[in-house]
């Protein structure tokens, strides 16, 4: 079973790297301060939810938002470009694997390590709340969960993808930094400079263009918003995101706009790859 073996073979890696453990520690303390703290945000003060809550849904909330696509990111980008520059990548295509099985094989191993650190860094959420707070939203917390898996194995697959286009891991690294602060910052700006151009700075009362929220929707940061406020109600009580009068996208397209960055990152770079010539 060539795919089970390089999946086992890349967590091992991972794990005789340091990666593994590094990528969980950072994920366990990132969340567990901020459900330490029991901060709640200032955009949160007119809803009527639970102070508990609140503070539960922003302590998974800040390390979701910024540190998952980071992670996502920084433990793929090199998976395929690193054994490319090392020159394993031909030893493992000699062997009964072939370039499908190197992609999916990766893109599952890198996937499993993220999502261990996910579910770490949230079960000492868990504990904290349960200790600590006055009140546990468990059903809220396992799909808050589940979704952030989901939303980190979108960026795995987008990291995979970059990695298996380029010819170096060192391009690789350039644009996993690239895609990072294009998703994060970038997007929002060029949806600004349209807007501004379109309608301006100031939108007028009935609100941006349909197309407009569109846009802002397809960034995977955005389209996960849309996502958490179709299985969390209470979030849609407490957040505030861009409407028009006649329009805005359903909340459950933020799963089909994941899951769409999901299937084509993953497609695009297995086409690449296999156009590609392995030196």
């Amino acid at each position: 079973m060539p795919l089970a073996a390089i999946v086992r073979k890349d967590v091992n890696d991972s794990i005789r790297s340091g990666s593994f453990i590094a990528t969980t520690l950072l994920f366990v303390l990132v969340a567990g301060f901020w459900a330490v703290i029991q901060h709640v945000p200032p955009m949160y003060s007119e809803t009527t939810a639970p102070t508990s809550t609140l503070a539960l849904l922003n302590s998974m909330g800040q390390p979701m938002a910024f540190f998952v696509p980071l992670l996502g990111l920084a433990i793929s980008y090199g998976a395929i470009a690193r054994e490319r520059d090392s020159g394993t990548l031909r030893l493992a295509l000699s062997l009964p694997n072939s370039r499908s099985d190197v992609v999916l094989g990766k893109f599952v191993g890198r996937t499993a390590v993220l999502s261990i650190a996910i579910l770490s860094g949230y079960a000492v959420v868990a504990g904290i709340a349960l200790l600590t707070y006055e009140s546990f939203a468990a059903v809220k917390f396992i799909l808050y969960t589940l979704l952030t898996v989901f939303y980190g194995t979108v960026y795995v697959a987008i990291g995979i993808g970059f990695s298996s286009a380029m010819k170096s891991q060192q391009r690789a690294l350039g644009g996993a930094v690239g895609l990072y602060f294009f998703f994060q910052l970038g997007w929002d700006v060029v949806t600004a400079i349209l807007q501004t151009v379109t309608v301006g700075y100031i939108p007028p009362e009935s609100g941006v263009p349909p197309w407009l929220i569109v846009v802002d929707a397809l960034n995977p940061t955005s389209a996960v918003g849309y996502a958490t406020r179709a299985i969390i109600p209470t979030f849609d009580e407490i957040m505030s995101y861009p409407v028009s009068a006649s329009f805005y996208p359903p909340k459950w397209a933020g799963f089909a706009i994941l899951t769409a960055w999901l299937v084509l990152s993953l497609g695009y770079g297995h086409r690449r790859f296999q156009l590609t010539d392995i030196q």
